[in-house]
C-alpha cells in the first residue's frame, strides 16, 4: 500500500464515517496550495469552506498565535483575560454593532443566536412564554446540531435523528410573499444566509434582502444573517449583506474569523439584543479564550485594511468570467456566486460533481461537490491570478473529458 492508502486506511479503522472525503492525505499547506504525504502538491480551491480566506499558514496569523501561545491560552470565562476586551470592541466595530458574543465553532454560534433571539422575544416583544417561532429558508445550511436540523431540508443531515425541536418554520429563499405570510406576532426572528453555501452558493434575486430588512423592521422582528461562510472578506464585502446596503440586527460569524488556526465564532448584535442575557444564562468555557482571541485581532486588523476584499472583488470578477464562458458549452448548465466564491452545475451526461472533484483531484485541484451535480470553488483570497487561470485550465480540460 502507498502512504495515502495506508493513512486512509488506518483512518478507517477507528474514525465514524460521518464525512467522505477525497482520497488525498494533507501533510503541509502553504498560501493557496497544500503537500500531501507523497509530496504532491494541490491548489486548494476550497479553503476549508472559508475558514482559510487568508490562506494557509498566512504568517500574520502564525505570529499572533505563536505570541500568544507563549504567553496565556486558556483562562476559561471565571477570569478575565488581557485580549478580550480588545476583541470585542474591535469585533463590535468592524460590524458596525455594540456587543459580541463569543463562541467557538459555528454550529454553536447559530445554537447561540437562536437562544438569544428566543430570549429577546419574551423579555423584550412580549411574546407568550414557549410561544416564540423563528422563520428559516428551505435549502438552508446552518449547522449539524440536534435543534439546527430540526429546521433543516436536507433529508441526509435529517433522517434518524429525531425527535426535532419545534419552533421553526420554513419558506422558499428568495420569496418575500411566503415570508410575509409566515409572519405572526410570535415570530421573533428570521435567519438567513445571505448566500446560500452548501446548497451550491445560490444568490437570492435582487431586492430580496432589503425586503427582508424592512419587512422584519415592520414587524419587529429580528434579522439573524448567518454570514459563517459568506462574510470576512469572501464575497469582495466585509459581508455579503453590503452588496444590497442591508445591515441585520444580529451577524452570526465563524469560519474565517479563526484564520484557519482556531475555532472562533461570535454573535454579533446591538445592546438592546444581546443585553437580555444575564450571568450563568449562557456560556462556554473556550468561547472567547485568548489564542482565540489574539487570532480573530489579527484578522480584524487584516480585513480592515480592505486589501482582502479588494482582492476578492477582482479576482472574483475575473472567476466568474471565466466561468460564465463554460456555460453553454454542454458540460455546465449554470454558474452562480459573488466574489471568490462559486457553484457550479455540472451536466449529469459529463458526471456527478463528486467525479469531477475526483478528475480534478487527479490534476492537482481540490475543489468540493455539493447536491449531486454541483461543485464549488472558493479559493483562499490571497491566490495568485496565475494560480487560479492554472485552476480553471483544469477544470476545462476535465470538462472537456
Amino acid at each position: 500500500m502507498s502512504t495515502t492508502e495506508n493513512a486512509i486506511a488506518s483512518a478507517e479503522v477507528h474514525s465514524a464515517h460521518n464525512y467522505h472525503p477525497l482520497p488525498v492525505v494533507v501533510a503541509t499547506a502553504e498560501g493557496a496550495w497544500m503537500t500531501d504525504v507523497e509530496g504532491r502538491r494541490y491548489l486548494d480551491m476550497l479553503a476549508g469552506y472559508s475558514a482559510l480566506n487568508f490562506g494557509h499558514g498566512n504568517r500574520r496569523l502564525i505570529d499572533a498565535a505563536r505570541e500568544q501561545l507563549e504567553r496565556v491560552t486558556l483562562t476559561s470565562r471565571a477570569f478575565h483575560h488581557d485580549r478580550f476586551a480588545d476583541f470585542c470592541t474591535q469585533l463590535a466595530e468592524l460590524c458596525g454593532m455594540e456587543m459580541v458574543l463569543p463562541m467557538n465553532t459555528g454550529a454553536e454560534a447559530v445554537e447561540t443566536a437562536v437562544k438569544t433571539a428566543r430570549k429577546w422575544g419574551y423579555l423584550v416583544k412580549g411574546v407568550p412564554h414557549d410561544m416564540a417561532k423563528i422563520i428559516v429558508a428551505s435549502d438552508n445550511f446552518h449547522g449539524r446540531t440536534t435543534t439546527i436540523i430540526s429546521f433543516s431540508t436536507d433529508h441526509e443531515a435529517r433522517a434518524d435523528f429525531g425527535p426535532y425541536t419545534p419552533g421553526f418554520e420554513i419558506v422558499p429563499y428568495g420569496d418575500l410573499t411566503a415570508l410575509r405570510a409566515a409572519m405572526t406576532e410570535n415570530t421573533v426572528a428570521v435567519l438567513l444566509e445571505p448566500i446560500q453555501g452548501e446548497a451550491g452558493v445560490l444568490v437570492p434575486p435582487p431586492g430580496y434582502l432589503p425586503g427582508v430588512r424592512e419587512l422584519t423592521r415592520e414587524r419587529d422582528v429580528l434579522f439573524i444573517a448567518d454570514e459563517i461562510q459568506s462574510g470576512l472578506g469572501r464575497t469582495g464585502r466585509t459581508f455579503a449583506c453590503e452588496h444590497e446596503g442591508v445591515v441585520p440586527d444580529m451577524y452570526v460569524l465563524g469560519k474565517a474569523l479563526g484564520g484557519g488556526i482556531v475555532p472562533v465564532s461570535a454573535v454579533v448584535s446591538s445592546a438592546a439584543v444581546l443585553g437580555v442575557y444575564r450571568p450563568g444564562e449562557h456560556g462556554s468555557t473556550f468561547g472567547g479564550n485568548p489564542l482565540a482571541c489574539a487570532v480573530a485581532l489579527e484578522v480584524i486588523a487584516m480585513l480592515r485594511t480592505g486589501e482582502f476584499q479588494q482582492r476578492a472583488t477582482e479576482l472574483g470578477d475575473h472567476l466568474h468570467q471565466e466561468l460564465g464562458l463554460l456555460v453553454g458549452g454542454g458540460a455546465v448548465e449554470a454558474v452562480r456566486g459573488r466574489g471568490l466564491w462559486a457553484g457550479v452545475d455540472i451536466e449529469p451526461s459529463h458526471g456527478t460533481g463528486r467525479e469531477i472533484s475526483e478528475k480534478l483531484m487527479d490534476r492537482r485541484v481540490l475543489v468540493k461537490d455539493t447536491h449531486g451535480s454541483t461543485i464549488r470553488i472558493a479559493p483562499p483570497l490571497v491566490i495568485s491570478k496565475e494560480d487560479l487561470d492554472w485552476g480553471l485550465q483544469q477544470l476545462r480540460d476535465v470538462l472537456r473529458g
